[in-house]
């Protein structure tokens, strides 16, 4: 029997949170998703193995484009890299400098700097979901697993849709000297675990989910609004002020990513979370 023809699902792929190409994090844009089951999509996603993939649908409701957002191990309600680059495409394609998407985890505007005609770089802001965080239960197996004594800060979990986790070491060598325990990582479950060093508006970040099938994670717009409220929260930068965060280096994969949290004691306001991104090839995936 003959095997039955599907049509072709279109993509774009980006580099995002870079203006380098074959730096950053590397993103599939599929741009229209109309009739893809959520089988195929999980199963797409696990066949190009990037860190995400993101499916486009039409809206439903106040957004531009209603989007789905797959790991290689799972579907997430909000991720950074993929909303900022799926935003970039969409501006290129409606001719818009604003576009807002429906993701799982809620509505999400992004501002667009498309740049000129022909230009295959372009950035924006994207206003994320402001988090819930609390202590986070298993902080000592954590530890063990990533191979660290202590976290200058209280270890807290941070939830904007994925599960961040955050572990402050002493300095940016230390960061880069990780040597994690990915399966003792993964027995800990879906769980983002960051681990960050730096001071006033640079800090260095590394980001291992292997329970969504993420060794490492070369730039998590997801982790950079939360990292900027955690700093905030514990008197490290001061409402409103923009960070830098740099990863993705120890995977080959330069990142750099903007964030600033605004807020007043324990209420937060407005989480912002910005970068670059450069568009690196289009094709066709015929499953």
């Amino acid at each position: 029997m003959a095997a039955r023809v599907r049509s072709p699902l279109e993509y774009v792929l980006l580099d995002v949170f870079t203006d380098t190409p074959l730096q950053g994090n590397q993103l599939a844009v599929f741009t229209d998703a109309r009739g893809v089951s959520e089988e195929r999509m999980q199963r797409v996603a696990r066949e190009l193995n990037l860190s995400e993939s993101v499916f486009v649908f039409p809206a439903e409701g106040d957004g531009d484009a209603r989007v789905r957002i797959f790991t290689p191990g799972g579907e997430l309600p909000f991720a950074g890299h993929p909303v900022l680059g799926c935003a970039i495409v969409l501006g290129r394609a409606l001719g818009q400098d604003t576009v807002t998407l429906e993701t799982t985890g809620g509505l999400v505007p992004v501002r667009l700097r498309l740049g000129e005609d022909g230009d295959r770089v372009a950035s924006g802001w994207m206003v994320q979901p402001i988090p819930t965080w609390e202590a986070f239960a298993h902080e000592t197996a954590l530890l063990a697993a990533l191979g660290v004594e202590r976290s200058g800060l209280p270890v807290e979990v941070y939830c904007n849709g994925p599960r961040h986790v955050y572990v402050e070491l002493d300095s940016r060598d230390a960061v880069s000297a990780l040597a994690p325990n990915l399966g003792a990582l993964a027995r800990l479950g879906q769980v983002e675990a960051n681990c960050f060093a730096g001071a006033g508006k640079h800090w260095k970040t590394r980001m291992f989910a292997p329970a969504l099938g993420v060794g490492e994670d070369p730039a998590t717009g997801s982790a950079a609004g939360p990292l900027a409220v955690h700093l905030y929260r514990h008197g490290r930068i001061v409402s409103g002020e923009e960070i830098e965060i740099s990863q993705g280096v120890e995977v080959g994969r330069p990142s750099l990513l903007y964030a600033w949290a605004e807020g007043d004691g324990e209420r937060i306001d407005r989480v912002e979370v910005g970068g670059s991104a450069v568009v690196v090839g289009r094709g066709e995936l015929c499953v």
